[in-house]
């Protein structure tokens, strides 16, 4: 099929206190559409403070999908997700109206646009075990033997993603590099950058932050741990929740933990900016802090939805 001709998807991504969350509600409430989330601390129920989840009124203003996917004690692979978005994807677009991929989790954001080959290998604890008895040295050279491909893209200093490469590789009995060959997805798509400079980015951020606490994200997280939910849980690593475990436990005070929050969302800021490359020519990129920009987002989304009807 033509790709003028293709349902479309519309995208919006940025870092971490960008402005992403209202500028997709009113893009939704303009363009007819439903929000479905890239970003991989809303999936879990319970998490709210934490995650800056969109509130009730907002969820229920525009309908939201992936949000409130799973316990904080379940994990949800990569490969599951793409699966569940591509089939809020289609449902929306099946009901006639336009899904707005939106987040920051780059990752899930690639994975669904680029049509990434996912192996769903479930995790091997007895092989992971005998592989990390290998060492690293060992464990890189074993994989350049193995998926050559691979080997030149990972960094073998990261002995996870290198065991993890030689874990699919032989469960499938096929080079990991070979299984994740991108298809990309039936959709015709648009993707729009969000931005501000660093300093004034950090500020927002620490402003948020700020307003997490005055809302309640220290008894969020006491409430979490009250029902059984522990410090070592994958979800619990995320910003917020796991600076303030370490206040609980006695490591540092809280306003070293908040201030420890603030500065780890800036690193993540940064890091998500150069994940999704100022440059990538499939982005089109906008300043959060010009006037009027989210009436220049929303005209270039129209102007592409039009596009695609005429």
């Amino acid at each position: 099929m033509k790709a003028e001709f293709l349902p479309p998807l519309l995208v919006l991504l940025g870092p971490t206190a960008v402005g992403k969350t209202s500028l997709s509600l009113r893009l939704a409430a303009e363009l007819d559409g439903e929000i479905v989330s890239a970003d991989s601390r809303l999936l879990y129920k319970g998490m709210d403070i934490g995650t800056a989840k969109p509130s009730t009124a907002e969820q229920t203003a525009v309908p939201h999908h992936l949000i409130d996917v799973c316990r904080p004690d379940e994990t949800l692979t990569l490969a599951a997700y793409q699966r569940l978005a591509y089939a809020a994807i289609r449902r929306i677009q099946a009901n006639g109206r336009l899904p707005i991929l939106v987040g920051g989790t780059g990752q899930y954001m690639r994975a669904v646009v680029e049509g990434w080959g996912i192996p769903e290998v479930a995790p091997q604890p007895a092989l992971r075990q005998a592989l990390e008895a290998l060492g690293g040295p060992e464990l890189a050279r074993w994989l350049r033997q193995l998926d050559p491909v691979a080997a030149e893209k990972l960094d073998p200093r990261n002995v996870r993603r290198v065991i993890r490469a030689l874990e699919v590789t032989l469960v499938k009995g096929r080079p990991i590099s070979e299984l994740q060959r991108k298809s990309p997805p039936p959709f015709r798509i648009c993707q729009i950058g969000l931005h501000r400079e660093r300093e004034p980015l950090y500020t927002r951020i620490d402003r948020r932050v700020d307003q997490m606490m005055a809302d309640g994200l220290l008894a969020e997280l006491e409430a979490l741990r009250g029902k059984g939910y522990g410090r070592s849980l994958p979800a619990m690593s995320g910003l917020g929740y796991r600076q303030l475990w370490a206040y609980l436990d006695g490591e540092m005070s809280l306003d070293e933990a908040v201030d420890r929050i603030k500065f780890e969302t800036h690193r993540f800021a940064r890091q998500q900016a150069t994940w999704f490359r100022r440059d990538d020519p499939a982005v089109a990129w906008f300043d959060m802090a010009e006037d009027g920009v989210e009436t220049a987002v929303l005209s270039f989304a129209q102007k592409w939805l039009n596009a695609g009807k005429s």
